[in-house]
């Protein structure tokens, strides 16, 4: 019998899984609201009161990138790289679920969880910190680039699980790239231009930097150039469609 490509069983079950990947959980949804409060307390007797809400809205905007690192990068590639060393994506298919209906099923749950935890992210932060009401434009464009964002990390995540089949490499690799970007997009307290040159070269080439660093004043003032948040997503899309592909090309081979 053909199933859907849309299964909420399948759904259900992945949610599941997320939910009972406590590391999923904690650097997924704890984490970001953890760093944002720490940060927004160290810098908050540092700065005027004037300048105080910009700062808090900055902090906010920066920290909200690591959910969907954390929960898609991390968690979905560890999750996915462990079906795949126990072959549960074959036993699936043996019950008649296709691998279009399993990987649709496996986004939207990896998609609801991550709206979740920025749900969860904002409400904590808007409560506690004083941060600025945004320009409409700007909470949509926001929103828009953290949607694009998370499916370019899936699509990563997914191609790394397939390319290296194993949870120990697939685990090591997602976690140098969580704390890579983390540090060269300036999430780790240390602003992008007070990095190295060199560092700088390879942050402007991802996203998140843009976001991180030109989102506040966009949330303020409503204009802003996206020419070079639009080339830099483009960049980091073929750079995670390069590697699916070559993902997917071993996995064909392995079947054969």
């Amino acid at each position: 019998m053909k199933r859907r490509a849309i299964n909420w069983n399948l759904i259900k079950y992945e949610i599941r899984n997320i939910i009972g990947n406590i590391f999923t959980v904690f650097f997924g949804v704890i984490f970001p609201i953890v760093m944002s409060l720490l940060i927004s307390q160290t810098y908050k007797s540092q700065v005027p009161k004037e300048v105080l809400p910009k700062m808090m809205t900055g902090i906010f905007i920066t920290m909200s990138l690591i959910s969907p690192m954390a929960i898609i990068l991390i968690g979905y590639s560890a999750n996915y790289s462990q079906e795949i060393e126990k072959e549960i994506p074959l036993r699936l298919r043996l019950f008649g679920y296709s691998e279009k209906s399993l990987l649709i099923s496996k986004l939207i749950a990896y998609m609801i969880f991550t709206i979740i935890s920025l749900l969860i992210y904002s409400f904590i932060n808007i409560a506690i910190l004083d941060i600025q009401t945004p320009k409409l434009g700007a909470l949509i464009s926001y929103m828009l680039s953290l949607f694009i964002i998370t499916v370019i990390f899936f699509i990563l995540a997914h191609g790394l699980a397939m390319l290296l089949r194993k949870y120990g490499p697939t685990y090591a690799v997602t976690m140098i790239l969580y704390f890579a970007f983390m540090i060269v997009c300036g999430m780790m307290g240390v602003k992008v231009n007070q990095l190295p040159e060199i560092v700088q070269s390879v942050a402007y080439t991802l996203p998140m930097t843009y976001i991180s660093t030109d989102f506040v004043e966009f949330w303020e003032k409503g204009n802003y150039n996206f020419g070079p948040l639009f080339l830099s997503t483009i960049f980091l899309g073929i750079v995670s469609l390069v590697i699916l592909f070559f993902g997917i090309k071993r996995s064909n081979k392995i079947k054969k």
